[in-house]
């Protein structure tokens, strides 16, 4: 059982959003709010928690649409966030937790257990969305609140305080109650097992600064003047490989683009086999040769492609003996800028 929670008054005055996104109607015998077809992150004013719970009553139709609730919000482009899709009820991606850096919403690598379910939300019904946060961890609800429909082990986005508000992504979603908690909560589900790193992961990548994809390298031979003109942050990655690129660079169609970099250390001349993901396109290059490239957007190999990260595709390294530079070009247009790799077989090679 939760907790009782402060009730928020649906109005422009506590959420500060546009009169004309937000209109008063009754909705399936409620009295509520509609809400236009729109893109909106509403925080609510003055409410800022670190550890504590949200709850949203809703009612959505089945178009395609994202509805739900943000928390630990930094700023518009800074938060976490749990939403429906009431176009994919019941399906292994109805419902979604994703951290957004730089406003890059990351569903596209964070994906699986622990980030979506097949759970089957009423349609033109009233229900009930409860997100309950305890440090690194969170818990969501989805109509039934006894039992979480999402366990998440680990938040994304670390522990900072944030506020807290609602998502509108599209058509068809009616509002009839908001609720908070701010503080201690207890979560009800047992902590999921720590993940471990395999071996082989690359451990750390240098990240640059974002430039236009056009003005990416595409010849066999690459120039190393264009590593040299770039600024470089260092991303370590999750212990799967996967490193969110967002964290460092926002996008824009200007620029949508970096180059990933890292020393790889071998002890003789060899050809070694890597494992590769990315999102959304990637230029790999070692030694200043390229060697692959591919394209893994929305919907590029078919309508139902969801362009999701994972180890989909294996090059053949011909490393010479002692360093070598691998230079990863990584192009994004939308749903998770990322790249990971691993060594299946990592005897022989060791990293920066």
């Amino acid at each position: 059982m939760h907790g009782p929670l402060q009730s928020v008054p649906l109005d422009a005055v506590s959420w500060g959003w546009p009169a004309a996104d937000a209109v008063a109607t009754e909705y399936l015998d409620r009295r509520c709010l509609a809400f236009a077809d729109t893109g909106l992150i509403a925080p609510l004013a003055d409410v800022e928690f670190t550890d504590g719970a949200v709850e949203l009553d809703l009612a959505v139709t089945r178009e395609r649409a994202f509805h739900g609730v943000v928390w630990r919000l930094a700023d518009a482009e800074n938060y976490e966030s749990f939403f429906v899709r009431p176009h994919q009820v019941g399906n292994p991606d109805a419902i979604q937790y994703t951290p957004v850096f730089h406003g890059v919403g990351g569903w596209q690598l964070y994906h699986g257990e622990g980030f979506g379910a097949p759970i089957a939300f009423p349609i033109d019904a009233w229900f009930t969305i409860r997100v309950a946060c305890a440090g690194p961890r969170a818990e969501v609800y989805v109509a039934d609140m006894e039992s979480p429909a999402l366990v998440i082990g680990e938040l994304k986005r670390g522990l900072a305080p944030g506020r807290v508000g609602l998502q509108v992504g599209g058509p068809g979603l009616h509002v009839s109650g908001f609720r908070y908690e701010a503080g201690p909560v207890t979560l009800l589900a047992p902590a999921p097992p720590p993940i471990t790193s395999a071996p082989g992961v690359v451990p750390a990548w240098w990240i640059s600064d974002p430039f236009e994809e056009e003005g990416s390298p595409g010849d066999p031979v690459f120039d190393p003047t264009r590593l040299a003109a770039r600024r470089w942050t260092q991303l370590a990655a999750e212990p799967s490989g996967l490193v969110d690129l967002a964290r460092v660079n926002g996008l824009t169609d200007e620029r949508n683009t970096v180059f990933a970099r890292t020393n790889i250390h071998a002890r003789q001349a060899q050809t070694k086999a890597l494992e590769l993901g990315f999102s959304d396109r990637a230029v790999v290059y070692l030694n200043g040769r390229a060697l692959f490239r591919g394209n893994d957007t929305y919907r590029s190999r078919d309508y139902r492609f969801l362009g999701s990260i994972g180890y989909f595709d294996t090059l053949f390294l011909p490393l010479v003996e002692g360093v070598n530079e691998l230079v990863v070009a990584v192009s994004e247009m939308f749903g998770g800028w990322g790249i990971q790799a691993r060594f299946p077989d990592p005897a022989g090679v060791t990293f920066d």
